[in-house]
Parts: C-alpha cells; sequence; structure tokens
C-alpha cells in the first residue's frame, strides 16, 4: 500500500461512485463522513513505518508508479492532506446547509484528488497537464445543465488554459538549465514564461476580471470553492518551482516583483470594494486581495515569509466558507445580491448577516478576528521593507474595511419587513459555531500553530 493510493486514488475513484448515487442526502452524509475519515487517517497512519496489528504489519510506502510517472506523498505532506480533507469537509458540511450538495461532494472528490497530484507528481511538468484536467472538471460545478456558460465561466477557462503552454514551455526549459546554469539566455527565457504562466493561472491583475462575473454567474457555494482551491494549489505548486531551483529562488528581483504584484492585487482590489454594491461581486474582490496578500507573505526572504503564507491558509478558508454560506442563505431568497435588493435583510437573517459582516471584516483584518494576527505580522514586515508599500496595504484594507461598513448599513437599514429569523435550526448553529471560532481564532492564534508550523517542512530548501 502506498500513500498515493490512500490519499489520492481511493478519494478519486470514491468521486466518481457518489456521482452515480441518485439520493442526496446519502450522497451529502457520505461525503462528509469519508473526507472526515481521509483527514484522521492522514493523522494517525504514519508513511514508512511498519504498522503492527498482532500478527498482521504493513508499511505504507510513499511512491506509487502511473506509466512511467511517480506520484510521492512523504510524512512532510500529510499536514497539507489533513488541512485540505478538513477543510473539503468543511465546504460539504456548509454547502449541505445552503442546500447545494447536487452533485458538489463527487467533484469535490475528483478536483481535491487531480490538484493533489499535480503537486505530488514527478516529473513536476506533469503538474500543469493535471491542474488543467481539474479546471475542466470543475466546469460541471460551475454550469448547470441546460444554461450556456457566462462570461465568468469563459474566462476562467480561457485563461487557466493559457497559463498551461507558457508553464509547460518553461519546465522543459528548466530542465536544461538544471545541467547548465551558465546558459543565461535560457534562464530569461524560462523566467518570462513561467512568470506569464502563473499570473495567468493565479488570476494576477489584470488577468483577473473573470472572479467578479463568476462569483454573480455561480452559486457561492461553488464558486468559492474554486476561489479557494485553485489560487492555494497555484502558489503551492509556485512554492515548488522556488524550491527546486536556486537560481530562481535567490534572484534579487524576486522580492520586488513578488511585493509589487501583490502590492498592486490588494490596492485594486480594496478600492473596488470600497464602491462595489453587489454581495457577491464584493466576495469576489476580497478573494482577489488574499491572493494578493500571499504573493506580499512570499516576497519577505526567508522561513518568516513562508510562515506568514501559510499562516494565512487557516482563517482564509475558515472566512471564505463561512462567507459563502451566509451569503448563500440569502441569496437563495432573493432575485439578485445588489444592496437595493437585499436591504434590511438582517431583520429576517440574523446569523447570516453576521457571518456575512464578520467574514469581511475578518478578510480586512480587523482586531479580534481570525484574519487579524497574521494580518497584523504581514503589515509589519512590509514596513520593515517598504514603509510606502505599508501605506498602499493601509489604503486597500481600509477600503475592504468599508465595503464591510456599506454591507452592514444594508442589511441593518430600515424595513417594513418585521424581525423574525428565517434560517433553519442547524444553519442558526452551524453560524453561531462559525462566528465563535472567528472570534476564538482572532485572540488565540496559536491554537492552529501546531498544524501550520509543520507546513513548510514539506519544501527542502524554503522551509529550513
Amino acid at each position: 500500500m502506498s500513500a498515493p493510493i490512500i490519499w489520492i486514488i481511493i478519494p478519486f475513484v470514491i468521486g466518481f461512485i457518489l456521482w452515480l448515487i441518485p439520493n442526496e442526502r446519502l450522497v451529502t452524509w457520505l461525503g462528509i463522513g469519508i473526507s472526515a475519515l481521509f483527514a484522521v487517517s492522514a493523522w494517525i497512519l504514519p508513511i514508512e513505518t511498519p504498522i503492527s496489528l498482532g500478527n498482521w504489519s504493513m508499511k505504507i510506502s510513499t511512491t506509487m508508479s502511473i506509466l512511467g510517472r511517480n506520484l510521492i506523498l512523504s510524512s512532510t505532506d500529510q499536514p497539507l492532506i489533513i488541512f485540505f480533507y478538513l477543510s473539503l469537509c468543511f465546504w460539504f458540511i456548509s454547502s449541505s446547509l445552503a442546500g447545494s450538495t447536487n452533485k458538489l461532494i463527487p467533484y469535490g472528490f475528483l478536483i481535491l484528488t487531480l490538484l493533489i497530484s499535480a503537486l505530488a507528481v514527478e516529473p513536476f511538468l506533469y503538474a500543469a497537464l493535471l491542474i488543467e484536467i481539474a479546471v475542466l472538471v470543475s466546469v460541471p460545478l460551475l454550469k448547470p445543465a441546460f444554461i450556456p456558460p457566462g462570461r465568468g465561466l469563459m474566462r476562467f477557462l480561457a485563461f487557466q488554459t493559457i497559463a498551461m503552454p507558457f508553464i509547460l514551455f518553461s519546465g522543459w526549459l528548466l530542465t536544461g538549465i538544471t545541467t547548465g546554469p551558465e546558459e543565461l539566455s535560457l534562464i530569461s527565457q524560462a523566467a518570462i514564461f513561467l512568470a506569464l504562466g502563473f499570473v495567468f493561472l493565479m488570476a494576477i491583475f489584470p488577468f483577473n476580471t473573470w472572479i467578479p462575473l463568476l462569483t454573480e454567474e455561480t452559486h457561492p457555494s461553488s464558486v468559492v470553492f474554486i476561489l479557494w482551491i485553485f489560487p492555494t494549489i497555484g502558489l503551492l505548486f509556485g512554492l515548488y518551482f522556488l524550491d527546486t531551483f536556486s537560481w530562481i529562488r535567490d534572484s534579487i528581483y524576486l522580492p520586488v516583483i513578488l511585493r509589487s504584484s501583490g502590492l498592486l492585487m490588494i490596492v485594486t482590489g480594496g478600492i473596488w470594494a470600497a464602491f462595489q454594491k453587489n454581495f457577491k461581486r464584493m466576495m469576489a474582490y476580497a478573494v482577489i486581495m488574499e491572493t494578493g496578500y500571499s504573493l506580499l507573505a512570499l516576497s519577505i526572504k526567508g522561513t518568516l515569509g513562508i510562515d506568514l503564507f501559510f499562516g494565512l491558509l487557516v482563517p482564509r478558508t475558515l472566512t471564505l466558507f463561512l462567507w459563502a454560506l451566509a451569503l448563500a442563505i440569502i441569496s437563495k431568497n432573493t432575485s439578485s445580491t445588489q444592496f437595493s435588493k437585499v436591504k434590511g435583510f438582517g431583520r429576517k437573517y440574523p446569523f447570516s448577516a453576521t457571518v456575512l459582516i464578520l467574514s469581511h471584516l475578518s478578510l480586512a483584518g480587523v482586531p479580534l478576528l481570525a484574519g487579524f494576527p497574521i494580518h497584523q505580522a504581514l503589515w509589519e514586515q512590509l514596513g520593515i521593507i517598504s514603509l510606502t508599500g505599508a501605506i498602499w496595504y493601509a489604503i486597500a484594507s481600509i477600503g475592504l474595511f468599508m465595503g464591510g461598513i456599506r454591507s452592514l448599513a444594508v442589511l441593518v437599514a430600515p424595513s417594513n419587513e418585521r424581525f423574525i429569523i428565517k434560517e433553519n435550526w442547524p444553519q442558526r448553529i452551524f453560524l453561531s459555531i462559525g462566528i465563535l471560532i472567528l472570534i476564538l481564532l482572532g485572540i488565540f492564534p496559536q491554537w492552529v500553530s501546531p498544524l501550520l508550523s509543520s507546513f513548510p517542512l514539506m519544501f527542502s530548501h524554503l522551509g529550513r
């Protein structure tokens, strides 16, 4: 038995099986239970260490070969596997409460296992192909049957597909460079193609116009999973490039490029969020800013930048999934998420409105919420490097904060509606737990430190 079989192949097959089951409630419970089971198994099962149960023993190996290519998952990858499957379980629960689990669970398993495979495959060139397959698999998740695809979906497909040739060609060039690093012309060409590939892959400004469009066209539970998983995998994929090639990692231009790109994304996202009048598009601009924060973290040299990058993962995941659930509950009962259409909805959906606002403010780095500790640390480090960058960071955060205050004003605006809670009890309980976690993680961020501190160990150079 090998680790890729347990955490990639078996979940992939389960995704196909669940897709064939017509009973939606059964699929929901199976999806939640199985994803939690894989997270627990990644926590308790050791890799490359014999396991003895009486007279029976076994050892989980790290490598699985498919058509001459290797999938490798080692013990240092287990914390990331735990994180992904716990996040998947959390998304399944929130999607079921939003009433939108139709085929989400099978596609969730398929997309996640394909993207984990992209991080595990060697040679790494094949990761680009696996990411592209995951993009194609995500189409049915984002487009209901018999409905023509919108502009956001078409741009998503186009930009993600355009990224693949650039990454593949740069990978081919990089393979040659490893045997002759003195070939400066190849290095410059590979760097250009690699940069272009990741600009498209991670939706870096100005190629992120599909994100607001897609959030308007798609159910919040579906789109938030895509907006969470693809940027996360894209950034991790980029880290593997940095870890493998020292000439990229040690380049004096890399921090400047990452910092400039990150600031551009958070400033544009913050300014647009400040004047936005649509709740779905507001979430899209927050997602754009989150990618910018990650790029800023990676621009900080040494292990501190890597620690800040991974520190963003848990608050971002929790906050986005809670925001999507609250938005799904509100949007289910209105024809549009324009401010004018949901005015006073806080009187009917107080739990959803509270979670929506707290999630918004958490991503803006407001104190005592989950996003504050890591945002405060990132802002502090940026101020040491560049005072101008820190000022722009503050302006962007204020923009997102203003968007949150405007959203709050709309939700609690005077209305002719009586104050009556329309969320059902499971939604109330789950949203209340979400509110509690958002606050507790802001006050006690060290609770997730044991998991986060083990993430950098996946890399041979960056995390050590």
